[in-house]
């Protein structure tokens, strides 16, 4: 499936391409790959899975952002984005169904949330993952908002959630202070608790911690995904520098090493 002439570029690579998706065959092909990676891969209880799809109320709402190999002709990588209108015509953001944000939608300024970020199992390896955070990050900073937030999953390793263990990999630095701290619906229960950590920082929220993201507070335990969900708060003022020196560097090395091999 080749994207609709409508759609709009946010940012391109040679191979991956990275843009909106304005149609509704181009939506049910990302809800297709989200499928595949949370009901498939990680066997999560999908209430469209009969479908061989995922999808739920809160995508009528979002914007939905996709990276799409032009080689192959499909959809590689995902993530969905809700600002805080589209939030308060859906009445919440999706956070909000796990955790408390009083504290930090108190704050002044313009919200994005991201979710269901996923990458085809066939495309990991970091180029997928660069090319749709840039155009994340792109479309954030031209959307003048102050702060990205969503959850960040992590699986459990074979004996369980290493709740303290990856606590304790996160640098002090990253961890929000008491004022900005949100407390889950649904802690990870004591008995699905490990002391050794198995499964690691996974890419998304390695990226998230490498520019700055608050882990604020205690996971919440998500039974239907089988995984526990950080809450990750990004101030997007002290992005702008890191985004332009740093990630933009990465992305160009990324376009090169993919023109290179197209040679």
């Amino acid at each position: 499936m080749k994207k609709s002439d409508s759609a709009k570029p946010v940012k391109a690579a040679k191979k991956l391409e990275c843009f909106l998706a304005d149609t509704e065959a181009l939506v049910k092909e990302a809800q297709a790959l989200r499928y595949r990676v949370f009901g498939q891969e990680m066997g999560a209880k999908l209430k469209s899975g009969s479908e061989g799809l995922d999808y739920d109320d809160v995508d009528t709402y979002c914007d939905h952002l996709v990276v799409f190999d032009t080689v192959n002709q499909k959809i590689v990588g995902y993530t969905r984005l809700l600002n805080q209108y589209q939030a308060k015509s859906l009445g919440r953001f999706y956070s909000q169904d796990e955790f408390n944000l009083d504290q930090v939608l108190a704050m002044p300024g313009r919200f994005l949330e991201i979710g269901r970020t996923c990458v085809d199992p066939d495309y990991r390896g970091g180029a997928v993952l660069t090319t749709l955070w840039s155009a994340l990050v792109q479309y954030a900073l031209e959307g003048e908002f102050n702060y990205l937030l969503g959850c960040a999953s992590i699986t459990p390793g074979p004996s369980g959630f290493a709740v303290d263990a990856v606590y304790r990999n996160i640098d002090a630095k990253n961890l929000a202070p008491a004022s900005l701290q949100v407390k889950p619906s649904i802690p990870v229960p004591q008995a699905l608790r490990c002391q050794r950590d198995e499964s690691g920082i996974p890419p998304l929220l390695k990226a998230y911690l490498r520019f700055g993201a608050l882990v604020c507070g205690e996971p919440y335990w998500d039974e239907d995904f089988n995984c526990m969900d950080l809450f990750v708060l990004l101030p997007l003022d002290q992005l702008k520098d890191r985004y332009s020196k740093h990630y933009m560097r990465d992305y160009r090395a990324n376009n090169e090493i993919e023109t290179a091999a197209a040679l």
